[in-house]
Protein backbone atom coordinates (compact mmCIF):
# COMPACT_ATOMS: atom_id res chain seq x y z
CA UNK A 1 0.00 0.00 0.00
CA UNK A 2 1.48 3.38 -1.00
CA UNK A 3 1.12 6.61 0.98
CA UNK A 4 -1.84 7.85 -1.11
CA UNK A 5 -3.83 4.66 -0.57
CA UNK A 6 -2.86 4.62 3.12
CA UNK A 7 -4.27 8.10 3.69
CA UNK A 8 -7.39 7.36 1.65
CA UNK A 9 -8.19 4.12 3.48
CA UNK A 10 -7.47 5.48 6.94
CA UNK A 11 -9.60 8.57 6.33
CA UNK A 12 -12.58 6.46 5.27
CA UNK A 13 -13.02 5.31 8.85
CA UNK A 14 -11.15 8.10 10.57
CA UNK A 15 -12.70 8.96 13.91
CA UNK A 16 -14.36 5.57 14.34
CA UNK A 17 -12.62 5.11 17.68
CA UNK A 18 -14.53 8.05 19.13
CA UNK A 19 -17.93 6.91 17.88
CA UNK A 20 -20.46 5.55 20.39
CA UNK A 21 -19.94 1.82 20.89
CA UNK A 22 -23.43 1.09 19.62
CA UNK A 23 -22.94 2.84 16.29
CA UNK A 24 -23.18 0.79 13.10
CA UNK A 25 -19.65 1.73 12.06
CA UNK A 26 -18.16 0.73 15.40
CA UNK A 27 -20.11 -2.53 15.24
CA UNK A 28 -18.85 -3.24 11.74
CA UNK A 29 -15.26 -2.54 12.81
CA UNK A 30 -15.67 -4.90 15.74
CA UNK A 31 -17.08 -7.73 13.63
CA UNK A 32 -15.21 -7.30 10.35
CA UNK A 33 -12.44 -4.82 10.96
CA UNK A 34 -8.79 -4.71 11.78
CA UNK A 35 -8.75 -7.98 13.76
CA UNK A 36 -9.56 -9.94 10.60
CA UNK A 37 -6.06 -11.21 9.82
CA UNK A 38 -6.69 -13.65 6.94
CA UNK A 39 -8.86 -13.70 3.83
CA UNK A 40 -11.18 -16.47 2.66
CA UNK A 41 -8.25 -18.34 1.15
CA UNK A 42 -6.18 -18.24 4.32
CA UNK A 43 -3.78 -15.56 3.10
CA UNK A 44 -2.66 -13.01 5.67
CA UNK A 45 -4.13 -9.54 5.07
CA UNK A 46 -3.55 -6.13 6.63
CA UNK A 47 -6.66 -4.10 7.36
CA UNK A 48 -6.76 -0.32 7.08
CA UNK A 49 -6.07 1.62 10.24
CA UNK A 50 -9.19 2.63 12.21
CA UNK A 51 -8.17 6.31 12.07
CA UNK A 52 -6.09 8.79 10.10
CA UNK A 53 -2.31 8.87 10.47
CA UNK A 54 -2.32 12.07 12.56
CA UNK A 55 -5.10 10.84 14.86
CA UNK A 56 -2.82 10.26 17.85
CA UNK A 57 -0.91 13.55 17.68
CA UNK A 58 0.94 14.76 19.70
CA UNK A 59 1.53 11.47 21.54
CA UNK A 60 2.40 9.61 18.34
CA UNK A 61 3.44 11.59 15.27
CA UNK A 62 1.95 11.05 11.81
CA UNK A 63 5.24 10.14 10.13
CA UNK A 64 5.97 7.40 12.65
CA UNK A 65 2.41 6.12 12.29
CA UNK A 66 2.75 5.90 8.52
CA UNK A 67 6.15 4.17 8.57
CA UNK A 68 5.19 1.85 11.43
CA UNK A 69 1.95 0.69 9.87
CA UNK A 70 3.11 0.54 6.26
CA UNK A 71 6.59 -0.92 6.46
CA UNK A 72 6.92 -2.64 9.83
CA UNK A 73 3.44 -4.11 10.25
CA UNK A 74 3.01 -4.40 6.50
CA UNK A 75 6.38 -6.10 6.19
CA UNK A 76 5.34 -8.67 8.77
CA UNK A 77 2.20 -9.51 6.77
CA UNK A 78 4.23 -9.98 3.59
CA UNK A 79 6.76 -12.05 5.51
CA UNK A 80 4.10 -14.32 6.98
CA UNK A 81 2.63 -14.99 3.53
CA UNK A 82 6.07 -15.87 2.16
CA UNK A 83 6.72 -18.15 5.14
CA UNK A 84 3.48 -20.04 4.49
CA UNK A 85 4.31 -20.41 0.80
CA UNK A 86 7.76 -21.77 1.60
CA UNK A 87 6.38 -24.23 4.16
CA UNK A 88 3.87 -25.54 1.61
CA UNK A 89 6.59 -25.75 -1.04
CA UNK A 90 8.88 -27.68 1.29
CA UNK A 91 6.10 -30.10 2.17
CA UNK A 92 5.17 -30.65 -1.49
CA UNK A 93 8.82 -31.41 -2.25
CA UNK A 94 9.19 -33.59 0.87
CA UNK A 95 12.02 -31.28 1.93
CA UNK A 96 11.49 -31.18 5.66
CA UNK A 97 15.00 -29.95 6.36
CA UNK A 98 13.86 -26.39 5.55
CA UNK A 99 10.47 -26.57 7.28
CA UNK A 100 11.95 -25.80 10.69
CA UNK A 101 13.51 -22.58 9.41
CA UNK A 102 10.31 -21.29 7.81
CA UNK A 103 8.15 -22.36 10.76
CA UNK A 104 10.30 -20.20 13.05
CA UNK A 105 10.03 -17.32 10.61
CA UNK A 106 6.24 -17.72 10.53
CA UNK A 107 6.09 -17.59 14.32
CA UNK A 108 7.99 -14.30 14.24
CA UNK A 109 6.05 -12.64 11.40
CA UNK A 110 2.55 -13.85 12.31
CA UNK A 111 3.01 -12.90 15.97
CA UNK A 112 4.04 -9.43 14.78
CA UNK A 113 0.89 -9.24 12.62
CA UNK A 114 -1.34 -10.22 15.55
CA UNK A 115 0.24 -7.85 18.06
CA UNK A 116 0.30 -4.87 15.69
CA UNK A 117 -3.35 -5.42 14.76
CA UNK A 118 -4.29 -5.34 18.45
CA UNK A 119 -2.01 -2.35 19.08
CA UNK A 120 -3.78 -0.06 16.60
CA UNK A 121 -7.20 -0.71 18.16
CA UNK A 122 -5.80 -0.25 21.68
CA UNK A 123 -5.23 3.46 20.97
CA UNK A 124 -7.56 6.45 20.68
CA UNK A 125 -7.34 10.25 20.89
CA UNK A 126 -9.48 10.73 23.97
CA UNK A 127 -8.90 9.84 27.61
CA UNK A 128 -10.57 6.68 28.81
CA UNK A 129 -10.32 4.64 32.00
CA UNK A 130 -11.06 0.99 32.80
CA UNK A 131 -14.59 0.33 34.03
CA UNK A 132 -17.06 -2.49 34.56
CA UNK A 133 -15.81 -6.07 34.62
CA UNK A 134 -12.37 -5.05 33.41
CA UNK A 135 -11.87 -2.70 36.35
CA UNK A 136 -13.06 -5.40 38.74
CA UNK A 137 -10.55 -7.82 37.23
CA UNK A 138 -7.76 -5.25 37.51
CA UNK A 139 -8.54 -4.50 41.15
CA UNK A 140 -8.77 -8.19 42.00
CA UNK A 141 -5.46 -9.07 40.36
CA UNK A 142 -3.36 -5.95 40.88
CA UNK A 143 -5.05 -4.05 43.72
CA UNK A 144 -5.80 -0.88 41.78
CA UNK A 145 -5.68 0.71 38.35
CA UNK A 146 -2.67 2.81 39.38
CA UNK A 147 -0.74 -0.29 40.41
CA UNK A 148 -1.55 -1.95 37.08
CA UNK A 149 -0.31 1.10 35.18
CA UNK A 150 2.94 1.16 37.13
CA UNK A 151 3.46 -2.58 36.64
CA UNK A 152 2.69 -2.55 32.91
CA UNK A 153 4.68 0.63 32.25
CA UNK A 154 7.79 -0.68 34.00
CA UNK A 155 7.48 -4.07 32.33
CA UNK A 156 7.27 -2.38 28.93
CA UNK A 157 10.14 0.02 29.54
CA UNK A 158 12.45 -2.77 30.68
CA UNK A 159 12.05 -5.21 27.79
CA UNK A 160 15.52 -6.39 26.78
CA UNK A 161 16.16 -5.20 23.24
CA UNK A 162 12.97 -5.02 21.20
CA UNK A 163 9.52 -6.29 22.09
CA UNK A 164 6.24 -5.62 23.83
CA UNK A 165 4.62 -5.12 27.20
CA UNK A 166 1.34 -7.05 27.31
CA UNK A 167 -1.74 -7.16 29.53
CA UNK A 168 -3.42 -10.49 28.82
CA UNK A 169 -6.19 -12.74 30.04
CA UNK A 170 -4.99 -16.18 31.10
CA UNK A 171 -7.96 -18.57 30.75
CA UNK A 172 -6.16 -21.41 32.55
CA UNK A 173 -6.13 -19.39 35.76
CA UNK A 174 -9.09 -17.11 34.93
CA UNK A 175 -6.95 -14.09 35.68
CA UNK A 176 -5.29 -11.04 34.17
CA UNK A 177 -1.54 -11.29 33.71
CA UNK A 178 1.33 -9.04 32.65
CA UNK A 179 3.87 -10.37 30.16
CA UNK A 180 7.14 -9.05 28.82
CA UNK A 181 7.58 -10.23 25.24
CA UNK A 182 10.95 -10.09 23.51
CA UNK A 183 10.75 -9.53 19.75
CA UNK A 184 7.21 -10.62 18.85
CA UNK A 185 7.03 -14.19 20.04
CA UNK A 186 9.45 -14.94 22.91
CA UNK A 187 8.65 -15.21 26.63
CA UNK A 188 4.89 -15.36 26.13
CA UNK A 189 2.55 -17.52 28.24
CA UNK A 190 0.92 -20.41 26.43
CA UNK A 191 -2.82 -19.84 26.13
CA UNK A 192 -2.74 -16.19 27.24
CA UNK A 193 -4.97 -13.85 25.19
CA UNK A 194 -3.49 -10.35 24.62
CA UNK A 195 -5.87 -7.53 25.57
CA UNK A 196 -3.55 -4.52 25.61
CA UNK A 197 -0.14 -4.39 23.95
CA UNK A 198 2.57 -1.72 24.12
CA UNK A 199 5.04 -1.74 21.25
CA UNK A 200 8.55 -0.85 22.43
CA UNK A 201 10.44 -1.65 19.25
CA UNK A 202 12.47 1.43 18.34
CA UNK A 203 10.51 1.86 15.12
CA UNK A 204 7.46 2.73 17.26
CA UNK A 205 8.99 5.84 18.79
CA UNK A 206 12.47 6.73 17.56
CA UNK A 207 11.58 9.63 15.22
CA UNK A 208 9.80 11.58 17.96
CA UNK A 209 11.25 10.26 21.22
CA UNK A 210 14.79 9.35 20.04
CA UNK A 211 16.19 6.85 22.57
CA UNK A 212 13.74 7.78 25.35
CA UNK A 213 11.59 4.68 25.43
CA UNK A 214 10.25 5.56 28.87
CA UNK A 215 8.84 8.87 27.64
CA UNK A 216 7.07 7.08 24.80
CA UNK A 217 5.51 4.50 27.12
CA UNK A 218 4.32 7.24 29.48
CA UNK A 219 2.80 9.13 26.53
CA UNK A 220 0.94 6.03 25.33
CA UNK A 221 -0.98 5.87 28.59
CA UNK A 222 -2.63 9.15 27.51
CA UNK A 223 -4.19 7.46 24.49
CA UNK A 224 -4.98 3.90 25.58
CA UNK A 225 -8.46 2.90 24.50
CA UNK A 226 -9.64 1.12 27.64
CA UNK A 227 -13.06 0.60 26.05
CA UNK A 228 -11.36 -1.59 23.45
CA UNK A 229 -9.41 -3.43 26.15
CA UNK A 230 -12.65 -4.02 28.07
CA UNK A 231 -14.34 -5.38 24.95
CA UNK A 232 -11.45 -7.78 24.36
CA UNK A 233 -11.61 -8.85 28.02
CA UNK A 234 -15.33 -9.61 27.80
CA UNK A 235 -14.84 -11.66 24.62
CA UNK A 236 -11.86 -13.55 26.07
CA UNK A 237 -13.83 -14.57 29.17
CA UNK A 238 -16.78 -15.97 27.21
Amino acid sequence: MDRKDFIKNSLIIGGAAILPTNSMLAQNMSENGIDKLVDANGNFIQQALPYSENFLEPNMDAETMYLHYTFHHGGAVKGANKDMQMIKKAMDENNFESVDFWTKKLSYHFSSHILHSIFWTNLTNKKTDPSGELLKGIEKQFGSYDKLKAYLANTSKNVDGAGWGILAYQPYSDSLTIMQCENHEKLTQTGAIPLLVIDVWEHAYYLKYKNKRGDFVDALFNVINWDNVAQRYDIAKK
